[in-house]
C-alpha cells in the first residue's frame, strides 16, 4: 500500500491557517513558530503541485481546490482523533472523566437518584454536568464530544436510545387571575396575560417551543428561574411535572384549566456522543437512568417508556 506523502500535522497547521484568518494567528494558537508554520504550508503546496491558499492584504484566502481538499481533511484529522479516542478507550476499559448534558426539561429526581446509584459503581469516574436547554444539546454534540446528552433532540448520525415521557403542564401561582375563570381558558384569554419562557440555552442557532407567539413574555435561562418566578405569581408557564411535586402539593402552583394544551408531553433520549466508542461507565449510567425512569409513575411525575 502506497504510504502518504503529506501528513496529518501539515493538513493540522493548514487548518488552523484558514480558521485564524493568517499565519501569524495560526502560529499563536498552535504555538509554533510564524516561520515553521509559513514552511509547513508551504511545502504542502510543493508536495501537492499547485496553490492551496492565496494571500489577500493580511489575510490567506482558499483556492478553489484548497476549499475541497481543506473540507476533506477535516473529516480525515476527526476521524484520526476519533481513531485515538477509541485506542484509549480500550485501553482505559473505563472512562476517567464523563461528560454529560442534561436538557433541564430532564425530570430532575430521576436524573439525582441516578446519579447517587452511579457513584459508587464508578470506578473514580468524574463526571463534568453541564445543563442546555432545547437545541444546546445539540450544539454541545456538534461543537465538543460529550460522552452523553439526555435530550429531546436527536442529531442526524448520533446513536440515541429512548429513555422517558416528560411531562409539561401549564401552571400559574394559585393567587393568578386566570385561575378566578369559571370556563377553560383558550389561547387567546391566555395570550392576553404574561408568559415565561426558558431560552434556548444554544449561541449559534436557537429554536422557539412551547410559547403562544405574542409579546408578552419574559425569557429566562432556567426551569429554576422560571418556577420561583411564576410560584411568586408573576405569569404562567409550561413547566416539567416532576419538577412540580412541592408546589403543586402545597398549594403554591396551580394547574390552569385549558380549553386544550394544559398538558404536553414529548420523548426524551440518552443520545451516545461517541458512537460506538462509548465506554462502559456512560454505558453504566444510562442503565441507572433507565431504570429510575421506569419506576412508578405517581413517584417521578413522569411516563416511563417501555
Amino acid at each position: 500500500m502506497k504510504a502518504p506523502r503529506v501528513t496529518l500535522e501539515q493538513w493540522r497547521v493548514l487548518q488552523s491557517v484558514v480558521d485564524k484568518g493568517g499565519f501569524a494567528q495560526a502560529a499563536e494558537a498552535l504555538h509554533k513558530s510564524q516561520s515553521s508554520v509559513s514552511y509547513t504550508v508551504a511545502k504542502l503546496q510543493e508536495q501537492l503541485g499547485y496553490p492551496l491558499l492565496i494571500i489577500e492584504g493580511r489575510k490567506a484566502k482558499l483556492t478553489e481546490r484548497g476549499e475541497v481538499l481543506l473540507r476533506r481533511s477535516r473529516h480525515l484529522i476527526k476521524e484520526a482523533v476519533d481513531l485515538e479516542e477509541l485506542a484509549h478507550t480500550l485501553g482505559q476499559g473505563w472512562e476517567p472523566e464523563l461528560e454529560l448534558v442534561v436538557d433541564q426539561a430532564f425530570p430532575t429526581p430521576a436524573l439525582l437518584r441516578a446519579l447517587q446509584a452511579f457513584e459508587p459503581q464508578s470506578q473514580g469516574t468524574q463526571v463534568q454536568l453541564k445543563e442546555a436547554v432545547l437545541s444546546g444539546g445539540e450544539e454541545a454534540l456538534r461543537k465538543g464530544s460529550p460522552d452523553l446528552v439526555l435530550s429531546g433532540m436527536v442529531p442526524k448520525g448520533y446513536l440515541a436510545d429512548p429513555i422517558v415521557e416528560v411531562e409539561m403542564i401549564a401552571v400559574a401561582g394559585s393567587g393568578h387571575v386566570l385561575h378566578k375563570e369559571t370556563d377553560p381558558i383558550n389561547n387567546e384569554r391566555l395570550s392576553r396575560e404574561l408568559q415565561i419562557v426558558i431560552r434556548d440555552s444554544a449561541s449559534e442557532s436557537s429554536v422557539d417551543a412551547g410559547w403562544l407567539g405574542t409579546d408578552r413574555r419574559w425569557t429566562v435561562s432556567s426551569v429554576q428561574s422560571a418556577l420561583e418566578i411564576v410560584t411568586s405569581g408573576i405569569g404562567f408557564a409550561w413547566l416539567p411535572k416532576a419538577d412540580l411535586e412541592y408546589a403543586l402539593q402545597s398549594g403554591k402552583l396551580k394547574k390552569l384549566k385549558l380549553v386544550s394544551g394544559s398538558e404536553r408531553s414529548f420523548h426524551m433520549y440518552a443520545i451516545f456522543g461517541k458512537g460506538e466508542r462509548t465506554g462502559p461507565a456512560t454505558r453504566l449510567l444510562v442503565e441507572l437512568l433507565q431504570a429510575e425512569c421506569n419506576v412508578c409513575p405517581s413517584r417521578t411525575g413522569m411516563k416511563p417508556l417501555v
